[in-house]
This record gives C-alpha cells, structure tokens and sequence, in this order.
C-alpha cells in the first residue's frame, strides 16, 4: 500500500452513506477501504474476530483490512524504521508513546473527534471519560490524545503457591526466600530488565525521567527524598540474588521457568497467569510484590506500570476509517472480549467492574500493585545500560561489602543512561 501525508486538519467527514476518510473509499467506490493492522501474535485470533465485527457495522463499505503480527513491546523499533509504511493501525506499550510521538508517527485524535460525534455517536470526551484517568493521561502527550487504552495490566506483580508460600510469608523477599528453602524450591524474578529491576530504586523513592531532548534523567547513584542511597539499594538486592532459594531468570523466559515446577513464587504479568495456575493448581495466588530490606527497613518494591494502546498512523491514507476501527478494537466489548480470550485487564471502567474480572486473582493483584506503582519515562539509552547493571547483580560480581565499588558502578550506569542522544 502506497502511503501519504494527511494534513492535520484534514478531518474525518461522515456521510449517510458512510465514512469518507481522507484518501478513502464510501460505498461504491472503485477502490476499498484499505487498512493494515499490527497487532501481538496472541492477539491474532482475538482480533480477526474483532476486525470482522467492525466490518459487519458497515455492511455497504467495501473493506480490505490486513492483519499482521508486531509485538507491543517493539512496535515502536519497527515503526520508526520507516514510518511512513508502517501499518495505519497498531498496538504499543505505552512507553513508547512519546518516541512515537516526536518522530510523528500518531495521529492526533483530536483532529477526527467529528468522526466520533456523527458516527457512532460518541464524543471523544465521552471515550475518554469509558476509561480510567490514568490510561487517559499515559496516552495524552502535551494536553494532546494520541491513543486509545486497550489494556491497563501492563505491570508486574507476585504470583505464589500457597500451599509453600503463606499469605502472610508473600509479602516480604525474606519470609518468600526462607519458605521456599525450607521447601526445596525457588523463588524468581528478572534482574536483568530495566523494566523489572527498577522496581527496587522506584520503591526507594529514586526516579527515572525523560528530558526535553529525549535523554534520560536518573538519580540512582545518589540519595533518594526518603534518604535512602543507591548503594543500599544494590546491597539488598544483592542479598536477594545470592540467597541459595533465589532464581534469575532470563527476560522472556518466566513461562518456561513456571510449567518446570521449580517454583514456588516468580514476579511476572497476567500473561503468566495461565501458566501460572496450572503450575500451581490449588495453590495458585497471587498479590502485590513483596517488601525488601534496606539496613533493617521494610521498603515495598513499585513496579513500572505501563500500559498497552492502540494508535493510529499519522501517514495512513485512510485515516478517518483507521481511527474508527482503533476506537472500536479498544470498546468496552472488544476490552471484555480481550479478557475473557486471554485474561488481559481492561482499563474500561464499566468492564473493570464486570464480577468476572473482580474475581480474577491476577487482575485482583495488579489492581492493588498499582497503588505501589510508577508510570516509567525513560529514554532509548535507559534499557541496555540497567539490563546489564541487573545482570552483575543477579551474577553476584558485586560485593555487598564494597560500597565504594558498588557506587563506582552506580555512577557509570548513571552516567549511560543520561548521555546525549547521537
């Protein structure tokens, strides 16, 4: 498909006869309604049958709508390849936004709010207000929306054997470790991911930021507003990973690590909720992530909450139909179609309060992670620097004992992650 530049005040005209989109097509045209969809290869299945129900709204129109596969979590690598032949409509995680944003691949939405007041007779304030204030902020860039929440889970938090694991014995690294010790089994987590191991500086009150310019601001080599240190930090999640109970596992790996049965507790999403229950069958639970120690204090870890959106390329030459078509995947039906299919959770609010989704564990548990949480904002040069500064620790190549060595190696993470963009 050839794509062109839509001027931002081109807006969506709706017609009786049906959309008419810039560069698109209504009923009768010569040429169909052309749109190419990337979304997750989970997703696949979910959204064909999604994408055929769109369809069937507009039994005149004449569609050819592509789907393809593009994992949320590196959509934003692919698109800013070219964005120009990037899909018209795609899923991301929301901390890609404003990558996507500055290099001018999402579509103001506010531009086709009047596609929305004509048909299907919402306001884009009405579709704001169907879904959680903090999705609604997370998707809005400089007081401008640029995407639809589809999924408010993006987020980590404990999965546990209840049958090892007490309640009680879930809520702190120490009581999880000593139980599972006693019990001849592990107890896991990712070090070696910015997106996990940041949990432990976020829960000491350190941050991450972006600047202006795109470049990272972080404070992790120096002390935090709570008056805690980064080297405390380094040396108690050193304890963590050098406790005999304790398992690092590889990013992308923890569904494997689960269905081996060496588990007892691992720190993953709903994603792993599946495997999660079948490894642990009548045991299965989950809650927030537990406390750590720093010098004898009991510090709850916050996790990097995200969440997943959908957006809608800026070039696609028919807008108009693409953003309809992204309004729709993301509705209160499509959310609670997404989560009976793989128990991903909503951000709508009325499928939020459906009892099916108040029962789930899973979902139960990131609800209440997420009031120990933070919205993460880093930058393209945070990631490689923290995924190799996790993988020291988990490797035990720091001493707990060196805090000298310790914060010589805080001030070199600190000082990749916040150089200038080339």
């Amino acid at each position: 498909m050839k794509f062109k530049k839509i001027p931002a005040v081109a807006l969506a005209v709706v017609t009786a006869a049906g959309l008419v989109a810039c560069g698109g097509s209504s009923s009768g045209a010569e040429d169909a309604v052309g749109i190419r969809v990337w979304g997750a290869e989970d997703d696949q299945a979910l959204l064909s049958e999604l994408i055929a129900g769109f369809e069937a709204q507009y039994p005149d129109v004449d569609f050819d709508i592509q789907l393809g596969v593009e994992s949320e979590s590196t959509a934003k690598d692919t698109i800013l390849t070219d964005v120009e032949a990037a899909a018209d409509v795609f899923a991301f995680a929301s901390d890609q936004i404003y990558d996507l944003v500055n290099a001018g691949a999402l579509a103001d939405l506010q531009n086709y709010e009047e596609a929305f007041e004509r048909y299907p007779g919402r306001t884009l304030d009405e579709i704001k207000a169907a879904n959680s204030e903090s999705s609604v902020a997370a998707a809005t860039v400089n007081d401008t929306f640029y995407a639809f929440p589809m999924a408010g889970d993006n987020s980590y938090f404990l999965y546990y054997d209840s049958s090892v694991i007490s309640e009680e014995d879930a809520r702190s690294w120490d009581t999880i470790l000593e139980a599972a010790q006693t019990a001849g089994k592990k107890a896991g987590m990712v070090f070696s991911s910015g997106w996990y191991n940041a949990a432990f500086f976020y829960g000491a009150g350190f941050m991450t930021d972006l600047n202006p310019d795109g470049t990272t601001a972080m404070d992790w080599n120096g002390t935090s507003p709570e008056g805690y240190t980064g080297v405390q930090v380094v040396q108690s999640m050193l304890d963590i990973a050098g406790h005999p109970a304790f398992m690092s596992i590889a990013d992308g790996d923890t569904a494997n690590q689960i269905a081996s049965g060496n588990l007892c507790a691992i720190v993953s999403g709903s994603w792993d909720a599946q495997a999660a229950q079948v490894a642990f069958g009548d045991g299965y639970a989950a809650a927030r992530l537990p406390d750590f120690t720093i010098d004898g204090t009991s510090v709850p870890m916050k996790s990097a909450f995200g969440y997943k959106f959908i957006g809608v390329n800026e070039y696609s030459e028919n807008i108009g139909w693409a953003v309809l078509l992204a309004e729709y995947l993301t509705n209160e039906e499509s959310q609670i179609r997404r989560f009976e299919a793989r128990q991903i959770g909503p951000t709508n609010l009325r499928a939020v309060a459906t009892d099916e989704v108040q029962a789930n564990y899973a979902i139960a548990a990131v609800i209440a992670q997420s009031e120990y949480s933070v919205i993460q904002k880093a930058g393209g040069k945070y990631w490689d620097p923290v995924q190799s500064f996790g993988e020291i620790i988990a490797q035990g190549a720091l001493d707990r004992n060196d805090p000298a060595a310790i914060q010589t190696s805080l001030d070199a993470l600190v000082e990749g992650v916040t150089a200038a963009i080339e």
